[in-house]
């Protein structure tokens, strides 16, 4: 479905293709989601121990970056993850502020158990384009993202 909005050729191509992005983006997370979900975990709770077993301890804060996430829902999703003895908390001696989050070795192993899975599902979805596409959608999405975050740290 493209905009029904009658504007500018501007403003009517870009609203087109934020639906267009939008809905993608959906199916896809969607698709992902029941199959995460079958392991009891939410996208958020999968994101977080991905990037735990990919890149290590780190604080709460350093994960709402990576993930894109707010502190209060990293606090959330690590709070159940916690719950579940799969992640634990750990103050740093060297700065008690500092909480960081890491793997537990149930976590480590569920993890590692489900993440090949995962990585086939979104290798055959994105099959639908050509590995060009891919690489061309990748840079499309990095510019783009990157020209909202410059927007924004103009606006603040």
């Amino acid at each position: 479905m493209s905009t029904h909005y009658r504007g500018t050729p501007a403003e009517e191509r870009a609203l087109d293709t934020f639906i267009k992005l939008m809905r993608a983006t959906d199916s896809v997370s969607a698709d992902l989601s029941r199959h995460v979900a079958a392991e009891g975990l939410t996208l958020g709770q999968f994101g977080i121990l991905e990037a735990l077993l990919h890149r290590g301890a780190m604080c709460q804060g350093e994960l709402g970056t990576k993930l894109l996430r707010s502190g209060s829902n990293v606090t959330t999703v690590v709070d159940n993850l916690e719950k579940r003895e799969l992640v634990q908390r750990t103050r740093r001696a060297d700065d008690r502020r500092v909480i960081d989050v890491s793997l537990t070795p149930e976590g480590r192993r569920l993890i590692r158990r489900i993440f090949p899975a995962h990585a086939r599902r979104i290798v055959r979805l994105f099959g639908a384009l050509s590995a060009e596409n891919q690489q061309r959608l990748g840079e499309l999405c990095r510019t783009l993202g990157r020209s909202v975050s410059q927007e924004i740290e103009h606006h603040e």
